[in-house]
């Protein structure tokens, strides 16, 4: 009788062995051949061949507006001394300027700075008592170009002794990106079916647009730079002449190659 719960024990085991075999085989994938062909296709595909390139555009246009950098240097034998004559000459150039239409929101401080210079003696030696100086500047955008040089004389018969850093721009200049995005786009698309062809390809899909930033969305080239330092002097403000700026924007794009 032992023995026959024995073995009944021991058919009942081998068919429990069974059941766990075939179900580990379900969940692996069924049959061994299944799994040799899961292994198959895990292979790597081919990976997708791109073409990158960088498009530019480019928008000529008249500037609307001038900035300048208008200031004073004082020295003085006292740290009061300089700093009461800087304080004194920049409140009669700000005058003059608002005299001149130059509204209070366009004329923000840029620098302000205090220091001590020590001159060398005959011996080498540090002068005991030094000479204090101060620079006092104000950054003024100038909305009325055809008045640029009745401003700067103005500056400069008040007292500003340190004008520089002229830069022509636009106020607004949304509609005018957008033009220079749209050429960018098209040069970008042109150069990229150029290249394919070379390669015996073709374009396809856009993968990634990117705008390469030069500072506020785009560049300005400017011809006021060569001209700047011929056309100003501290005997007046001399003639200045806006030209024209060109806008330039790029977007590095990437495409797919079939």
């Amino acid at each position: 009788m032992q023995t026959k719960s024995i073995s009944s024990i021991a058919i009942a085991l081998g068919a429990c062995a069974l059941i766990l075999g075939a179900l580990f085989f379900y969940v692996q994938g069924g049959t061994p051949h299944a799994l040799a062909a899961k292994t198959e296709t895990a292979a790597p595909s081919t990976p997708i061949r791109t073409i990158t390139v960088v498009g530019e555009g480019s928008v000529r246009i008249k500037p609307d507006i001038a900035q300048a950098v208008i200031g004073v240097e004082t020295i003085g034998e006292s740290v009061g001394t300089a700093t009461t004559e800087a304080g004194t000459t920049m409140d009669a150039i700000m005058a003059a300027l608002k005299a001149e239409g130059i509204a209070a929101k366009d004329m923000q401080t840029s620098g302000y700075s205090v220091w001590a210079d020590r001159h060398s003696g005959p011996e080498g030696r540090l002068a005991e008592t030094p000479t204090y100086r101060v620079t006092n500047q104000v950054n003024v955008t100038m909305r009325d170009l055809d008045a640029i040089g009745d401003v700067l004389d103005a500056a400069i018969e008040a007292g500003a002794n340190s004008i520089h850093g002229i830069r022509f721009s636009l106020d607004e200049q949304g509609d005018l990106q957008k033009q220079a995005r749209e050429q960018a786009a098209v040069d970008a698309k042109a150069k990229a079916v150029e290249l394919a062809g070379l390669h015996d390809a073709h374009v396809g899909q856009v993968v990634s647009i990117s705008e390469i930033v030069g500072g506020g969305g785009g560049y300005y080239d400017s011809n006021f730079a060569r001209m700047e330092s011929a056309s100003m002097g501290f005997g007046g403000g001399g003639p200045v002449s806006p030209g024209e700026l060109e806008l330039s924007l790029r977007l590095q794009v990437v495409y797919t190659m079939q």
